[in-house]
């Protein structure tokens, strides 16, 4: 059984009960990387997607609502059932990893705004990412520089659409249509052959 902190945690906190947090997250399967007992990037984006999955506000900050949610194994819900298949759930902002229905991990991300944005053309376009069954058709091992900025080991499932890494991940729709990890997040997923190409991908 999981035991809560006695008190807040949040970047830049470091001990045991940061240690704690790391593990119980893991086990749960909020990818937040090695457990180190310091409060870093990795451990605020797995904390970002459990209050995304419990419905909390994500403010990356784990008190007394975050806590009873670890307490209570909070996971989201897969809409696969079978096979190997990376969910984008956009409602919550979250990507799954999702093998014969079971969820495997669960990655906070930043999905197409809304927002209407210039093209390199001159034009307008919304930043959307369009729901829809696809796989990953392409992909690049490195920085790609894009005309809507830097893409880190873009895996393309949906024309220039892609899951890729990035510097900034925050816990809301932000992005002109891809999806955004964590560079830690990209590149273990790249090293674990986590989304090798003809992968489904599945965006609701």
């Amino acid at each position: 059984m999981w035991t809560a902190p006695p008190a807040k945690l949040r970047t830049g906190a470091k001990g045991a009960a940061v240690l704690a947090l790391q593990q119980r997250l893991t086990e749960l399967g909020y990818w937040n990387g090695k457990a180190d007992g310091s409060f870093g990037q990795l451990t605020q984006q797995a904390v970002y997607a459990l209050q995304k999955a419990a419905g909390l506000s994500r403010d990356g900050v784990v008190g007394a609502k975050t806590r009873k949610a670890l307490a209570g194994g909070v996971r989201p819900k897969a809409k696969s059932d079978s096979g190997y298949v990376v969910e984008i759930n956009k409602k919550k902002q979250l990507i799954m990893l999702v093998d014969d229905g079971e969820i495997q991990q669960i990655f906070n991300t930043s999905t197409g705004s809304g927002e209407r944005y210039q093209t390199k053309d001159g034009g307008t376009a919304i930043a959307s990412t369009p729901a829809g069954r696809y796989r990953v058709s392409r992909q690049i091992d490195g920085w790609r520089d894009a005309p809507l900025g830097l893409l880190w080991r873009p895996k393309y499932f949906n024309g220039g659409i892609a899951v890729h890494g990035s510097h900034s991940i925050p816990p809301y729709a932000a992005s002109h249509g891809c999806a955004r990890l964590s560079i830690a997040a990209m590149n273990w997923i790249w090293n674990n052959d986590k989304m090798p190409k003809g992968t489904r991908v599945r965006v609701y």
